[in-house]
C-alpha cells in the first residue's frame, strides 16, 4: 500500500467536504500536470492520501482520504464546457487521469507547512523542497509516520 499527498484549495474540495459525507466518493479530477498525472495513475485502491489545503489562509495537511477506485480517464477532459477540457484528448487516447477518494479522517489539527519544513526526516519530501510544487506526490512510509507523529 502506497502513501500520497494531494493538494487542494479547501473552498474547492477540502477535508470538510469529505467529512460532511463520509460515505461518499469524491472524484479527484482536473489534474493537468504530466508528472502529477503519472502519480495518479500509480495510485491503487486502499492507498492512503494526506489531503493538503493550499492557496488559503491556513495551509497544511488537514486530513486523510483513501483511494477507492484506481485511475481512469478523467471525464472533464472530454467535456467542452469544463475548465479542464482538453481538445487534444480523445476517449481512444485520453491524456489525463482521475481517481476516486473517500474520507478516512480529519486530523485533530492542521499541520502547517512551516512545521513540516522544520521536521527532521522530511528534507526529501517534495512538498518542502522549493524545486517541486506538484499537486500530487508520493510520501514514503517513513515520512508518513513522521507526519502522523505531529497530530
Amino acid at each position: 500500500m502506497a502513501k500520497w499527498l494531494v493538494k487542494s484549495e479547501p473552498d474547492e474540495c477540502g477535508i470538510d467536504d469529505f467529512a460532511q459525507s463520509p460515505e461518499s466518493v469524491i472524484p479527484w479530477d482536473g489534474v493537468r500536470n504530466y508528472q502529477a498525472r503519472n502519480f495518479l495513475a500509480q495510485m491503487a485502491v486502499d492507498d492512503e492520501v494526506f489531503l493538503y489545503h493550499s492557496s488559503c489562509k491556513h495551509i497544511g495537511i488537514a486530513g486523510i482520504v483513501k483511494v477507492v477506485r484506481d485511475a481512469y480517464p478523467d471525464p472533464a477532459q472530454f467535456n467542452a464546457n469544463s475548465p479542464y477540457h482538453d481538445p487534444k484528448s480523445t476517449p481512444e487516447n485520453p491524456r489525463w487521469q482521475a481517481v476516486d477518494f473517500a474520507f478516512v479522517k480529519k486530523l485533530p489539527r492542521l499541520i502547517p507547512l512551516d512545521e513540516l519544513k522544520s521536521l527532521p526526516g522530511l528534507e526529501q519530501l517534495p512538498l518542502v523542497r522549493k524545486v517541486n510544487r506538484l499537486s500530487v506526490m508520493p510520501v514514503s512510509e517513513e515520512e508518513w509516520q513522521i507526519i502522523l507523529q505531529q497530530v
